[in-house]
């Protein structure tokens, strides 16, 4: 379903050691390995952005995006309008919404998890994929 898809270019960088206050707001693709204290959204407009928060970065406010990468600690709620992957180190402080949610092992979230039913019947289970360590 999300496999086929080509994923937009990551064009911006929150780089390592950069400090943001304030809300963001991107086109096609970002990723975050510094801080943000306000919210990171991808504008409404534009179909298949993408975000990825990395291990080392530290998200405090709300995310918003198509396709959310998580592998760092967001303090906020997070919006996921297709897929939510959320890799082993992810810390999620906050309600989750999503379409799709790759959970791999290791990562937390101390909130709701909501999902999100785009056009799908209401007996119609959303995607859930569970990671696991392959031998």
């Amino acid at each position: 379903m999300f496999g086929k898809k080509t994923q937009p270019p990551i064009k911006s960088l929150i780089a390592q050691g950069t400090h943001i206050d304030g809300n963001l707001q991107f086109k096609e693709g970002l990723r975050v390995d510094g801080e943000v204290f306000g919210d990171v959204k991808a504008s409404p407009e534009e179909n298949g952005s993408m975000l990825v928060i990395s291990e080392a970065a530290v998200v405090q406010g709300a995310i918003e995006a198509d396709h959310v990468i998580i592998n760092g600690t967001v303090r906020g709620p997070v919006h996921a309008r297709e897929l939510l992957e959320l890799q082993p180190k992810a810390k999620i402080e906050g309600d989750v919404c999503y379409v799709a949610l790759e959970m791999h092992q290791g990562a937390t979230i101390c909130g709701s998890l909501r999902p999100l039913m785009t056009g799908a019947s209401e007996d119609e289970k959303p995607l859930l994929k569970l990671a696991s360590k392959s031998a």
